[in-house]
C-alpha cells in the first residue's frame, strides 16, 4: 500500500522502517505490505489488511485510487503489487512492533526532483537503481522503483495542470 495523505496543506507519503525481527528485508524503509493469506481474496484485500497489521490504518479510511504497475523485489523475488491509497488526515495510525519498527512521514515536495539514478549491469542487462534520501534513510530497491513510478504519476499531473491553467 503507498498511502498518501494532505497534512498542513502539503501531500504526504507514509513509509515505514521494518524491524530486525521480520523474516525478509530486515531494517530496510519499505511501504506497508506482506504476503498474501488464505483469507485473502485479492491482493488489494492483502495490502488493506497488511496496512492494518503494520500501522494501524483502518482499511474503511483508505480510497484506493489505483493499482500500479507490479515490482519485482531483486533481493527475494516477491512480485509487489502495490495499491496508491488517499488517506484522510488525521488518521491514527500506530508502530506494531513486530514487522514495523519505525512510520516515516515524507513530504511530497522533498522527493519529487530529488531522486538519484545509477545503471548497473545484472545478467547481461543493464538496469537503473533509484535511490532516495531523506533525513539521514536511503529508500532503495522495490520501494524506490516503486516510489519513483509515484512521483512521475504527480508531476505529469503538475505539469497537465500548469497545461491547462489560462
Amino acid at each position: 500500500m503507498v498511502p498518501l495523505y494532505e497534512k498542513d496543506g502539503e501531500y504526504y507519503i507514509l513509509l515505514i522502517k521494518r524491524t530486525e525481527w521480520v523474516g525478509n528485508h530486515k531494517g530496510e524503509i519499505s511501504f506497508p505490505g506482506g504476503i498474501r493469506e488464505v483469507g485473502d481474496r485479492t491482493f488489494l484485500d492483502t495490502a488493506l489488511r497488511e496496512s492494518a497489521e503494520e500501522v494501524g490504518l483502518s482499511p474503511d479510511k483508505v480510497e484506493v485510487l489505483g493499482e500500479l504497475d507490479d515490482e519485482a523485489s531483486l533481493k527475494t523475488n516477491y512480485v509487489i503489487t502495490p495499491f496508491l491509497a488517499f488517506v484522510p488526515w488525521p488518521c491514527p495510525l500506530e508502530v506494531d512492533g513486530r514487522e514495523t519498527e519505525e512510520l516515516i512521514e515524507v513530504p511530497l515536495r522533498e522527493l519529487l526532483g530529488k531522486g538519484y539514478t545509477r545503471t548497473e549491469k545484472r545478467g547481461g542487462e543493464t538496469v537503473t537503481i533509484y535511490f532516495y534520501d531523506y533525513e539521514g534513510r536511503t529508500i532503495w530497491g522495490a520501494t524506490a522503483r516503486i516510489l519513483n513510478k509515484v512521483l512521475d504519476i504527480f508531476t505529469e499531473a503538475s505539469a497537465s495542470l500548469k497545461e491547462k491553467r489560462p
